[in-house]
């Protein structure tokens, strides 16, 4: 497990790390459609919208697909409590649903079509929204918690890494605190992913330097 307290990091401005990460995600040519995780236990959106334009300027059509639109119905979800950090952690995310309905499109041998969310979590009911079809070297980020360590098909990884002292800040929820500390240990995102970005203040984040 990486020692966070002593590795390297390189600062930079949210633009240049926007910047920098459509260059890694653009030089991606291995596959017909690229499928991109932006891992976090906070704030995963915004870096991921700041994507979108960026490589559509390069020629790549660019979806979003936030991971909270696939989450399990609510009495799967809360089956053992609305609190139950356990459950957050295994329990909330259709992992199945995500690689059905998203990732296996992607493949090469593929529809290409995507369902950009399955359950609406606050009505507790299917969105039915229509499949977005993603051509020939299109990219689809998909953001959220606990993407890591099942199995998921993504080409390129970003793991979006806090502190202790910033996830108790940041994390509204504060029962569900160790769920990610049991993300942390059990799984090591940081060693999964392609970059880690140290995120304590968003406003300033820092790139892993190896």
């Amino acid at each position: 497990m990486r020692d966070h307290a002593i590795v390297r990091y390189r600062p930079i401005s949210p633009d240049a790390l926007a910047a920098e990460l459509t260059e890694r995600v653009n030089a991606l040519t291995h596959r017909r459609r690229i499928a991109v995780a932006i891992d976090g236990a906070a704030g995963t959106g915004p870096l991921a919208e700041a994507l979108i334009d960026p490589l559509k300027l390069l020629g790549r059509a660019a979806l979003r697909v936030p991971a909270a639109g696939f989450l399990r119905p609510a009495s799967l979800r809360f089956e053992h409590g609305k609190r139950n950090p356990d459950a957050r952690y295994t329990d909330w995310l259709d992992l199945g649903g995500l690689r059905r309905e998203v990732l296996d499109p992607l493949a090469d041998d593929g529809s290409g079509e995507v369902l950009p969310a399955l359950w609406d979590a606050e009505r507790d009911r299917a969105t039915r929204l229509p499949r977005v079809p993603v051509p020939d070297r299109g990219v689809v980020l998909v953001d959220g918690e606990f993407l890591l360590g099942a199995g998921l098909a993504f080409d390129f990884v970003v793991h979006l890494w806090l502190s202790p002292g910033a996830l108790r800040r940041r994390v509204p929820d504060e029962w569900a605190l160790p769920a990610f500390e049991r993300y942390e240990n059990e799984v090591d995102p940081s060693a999964l992913a392609d970059v880690v970005v140290r995120v304590d203040d968003p406003r300033h984040p820092a790139i892993y330097e190896p």
